[in-house]
């Protein structure tokens, strides 16, 4: 049997699931050296080269994604037995880092974060708000929330929640004074308040009925980053708005705020949470999936 250590293998699996040394190293606490040497000399005592190395990039050669592949249940299956050993079943001890947008945590906040914090008291929870679509993996989250539309491709995603619904709305005095779009290509003679994207781009509205499908960038003089901000300067009358429905909803129910282009805005795919296919799932990390699942279908 080869003598390769759990260590030159939890080595290799950092390796490969960063795609370089250099951040395998951060996360592992070592230097990047030592890592390298580490590597090499698994490959020795395999007898079959695992990764292809150039000076820019680090790619897992067909034995080394068989490995990977192999690997990487049983390292989490460890780790969950070491988890259940160390705190009990019932105890889980840890502090969750998530990366997500507003809507996204409030919907946290109001449906699961209570029951996760209730039932496992001893989990610190770090939940960090903002517009850009980070590096979960690079930036040190355990998981992040986004629209399912939002979520790499190469990430593990967790639906939860309803659909999604973005909303044209004005408020009754706009209406009255402006008049009521009939399409989409009528907003092009309105005042609209624009959203500006953390990228610092505007965001097209689109819309859609049967098989049409329509982006537009809106006119307007206003241009706003935060949802909760188009909607109140919507109930002032400043213009149109083009906001989640969750957002818009208390004004809609107080009269404040009028639905428009009803039809041409249908329910997308909601709320996912997500994380890395490669990496260990933190006991933490579990229990708030278990949560959200709950919530989900009640």
């Amino acid at each position: 049997m080869t003598d390769a250590s759990l260590s030159d293998l939890k080595a290799f699996a950092h390796v490969a699931r960063h795609r370089g040394f250099q951040r395998a190293a951060d996360a592992l606490g070592v230097s990047r050296s030592s890592l390298s040497h580490a590597l090499k000399a698994l490959e020795r005592r395999l007898g079959v080269r695992l990764l292809h190395r150039t000076t820019r990039s680090v790619a897992l050669t067909e034995a080394g994604e068989q490995l990977l592949q192999r690997l990487g249940p049983l390292l989490q299956e460890l780790e969950d037995l070491l988890d259940t050993v160390s705190h009990g079943q019932d105890e889980l001890v840890g502090t969750l880092r998530i990366n997500a947008n507003k809507g996204g945590a409030r919907w946290l906040l109001g449906h699961a974060i209570p029951t996760l914090l209730q039932r496992h008291p001893r989990i610190a929870l770090d939940l960090v708000t903002e517009g850009r679509l980070v590096d979960i993996v690079a930036e040190g989250f355990d998981a992040g929330v986004r629209l399912a539309e939002a979520v790499p491709k190469d990430m593990v995603a967790v639906p939860f929640g309803n659909d999604l619904r973005f909303v044209a709305v004005a408020s009754p005095a706009y209406i009255e004074s402006l008049g009521k779009p009939a399409t989409p290509a009528d907003l092009m003679t309105h005042r609209c308040i624009r959203q500006r994207l953390p990228s610092g781009k505007r965001y097209r509205w689109e819309f859609e009925k049967g098989n049409r499908e329509i982006a537009l960038d809106v006119p307007g003089a206003l241009s706003l980053d935060d949802n909760d901000l188009m909607v109140e300067a919507a109930s002032a009358g400043l213009g149109i708005a083009y906001v989640p429905e969750s957002f818009a909803r208390p004004a809609l129910d107080a009269g404040a705020l009028l639905l428009l282009l009803e039809d041409w805005t249908p329910a997308l795919p909601g709320l996912c949470l997500y994380y890395a296919s490669f990496r260990h799932v933190p006991a933490p990390l579990r229990a708030l999936i278990s949560v959200l699942r709950e919530a989900t279908q009640r």
